[in-house]
C-alpha cells in the first residue's frame, strides 16, 4: 500500500515537472495571467486617480482581478495537451489521478508565484493598508487553492471543446462563487483590522470548499479524462 502510494505521488510529481519545464519554455500561462492583471490594475488606477477607495470596493476588486487573471491562463494546462497531441501519450503512461494531481499542483504553484507579484502591486497602486496581514494572507492562500482546483477540473472538461476560452470562464464562475464570496468578505475584514476569530467562518468555507472540489475531482477525473 505504501509502495503504491509513493508510486502515485512520484508519477504526479513527474507530471508536475513536465508541465513546469514546458511552461518555462513557452511562458504562455505566466504571460497571460501577469499581463491581464497588470493591464487591469493600471486601468483601474488611472480611472480612479487620487481617490482613496474603501475596503468594501477594494476587496471585490482584488478578487475580480485574481479570478479573471487565473481564468486567462490556468486553462492552458489541459488545452496544451490536446493542441500538441500529447494527451493520448499521458493516458498511456500514467493513471488519471496522477495526471490531475500533477497538473493541480502546477496550477497552484503558478498562481501563488504570480500572486507574489500581483498582490503587492495592487496594494501599492491602490494605496491599501491591510490591518490584519496574517488573516489577509491566509484568506488569499486558501482561496487561491480553491480557484486553482476549480480551474484545473474545468480545464480538463473543456479541453476538447471548440470554444475553450468562452466555456472556461462561463463554467468556472458559478462553481467559484463560494470562493469569491467568502474571499471578498474575509479580505474586507482583514483590511479593516478584523481578527482571525471574526474571519474564521470565511476561512472554514474556503477550506471546506477546496477539500470538496479536490475530492470530487479525484473521483470524477478518470471519467472526464478517458471520455
Amino acid at each position: 500500500m505504501v509502495k503504491r502510494s509513493l508510486s502515485f505521488i512520484h508519477k504526479a510529481y513527474i507530471v508536475f515537472l513536465k508541465d513546469l519545464h514546458v511552461e518555462f519554455r513557452s511562458r504562455y500561462a505566466v504571460n497571460a495571467i501577469f499581463l491581464f492583471a497588470i493591464t487591469t490594475l493600471t486601468a483601474i488606477s488611472f480611472s480612479i486617480g487620487p481617490i482613496r477607495l474603501r475596503s468594501e470596493i477594494l476587496a471585490p476588486l482584488l478578487w475580480i482581478i485574481l479570478f479573471f487573471s487565473s481564468m486567462s491562463g490556468l486553462a492552458h494546462i489541459f488545452v496544451r495537451e490536446e493542441e500538441q497531441q500529447t494527451a493520448d501519450t499521458l493516458r498511456l503512461l500514467t493513471s488519471p489521478n496522477s495526471i490531475f494531481l500533477g497538473k493541480w499542483l502546477f496550477n497552484i504553484i503558478l498562481l501563488f508565484s504570480l500572486e507574489v507579484l500581483i498582490i503587492p502591486v495592487f496594494l501599492a497602486m491602490m494605496g491599501v493598508q491591510v490591518d490584519s496581514p496574517g488573516t489577509f494572507l491566509l484568506i488569499i492562500f486558501i482561496g487561491s487553492i480553491g480557484l486553482a482546483s476549480v480551474a484545473t477540473l474545468i480545464a480538463a472538461i473543456i479541453s476538447q471543446a471548440s470554444a475553450k476560452g468562452a466555456l472556461f470562464a462561463v463554467l468556472s464562475f458559478p462553481i467559484s462563487l463560494p470562493v469569491l464570496i467568502s474571499g471578498i468578505h474575509g479580505t474586507q475584514l482583514a483590511m479593516d483590522g478584523g481578527t482571525f476569530k471574526e474571519a474564521i467562518s470565511d476561512i472554514q468555507i474556503l477550506f471546506s470548499f477546496s477539500i470538496v472540489i479536490v475530492t470530487l475531482s479525484l473521483l470524477l477525473f478518470e471519467f472526464i479524462w478517458r471520455k
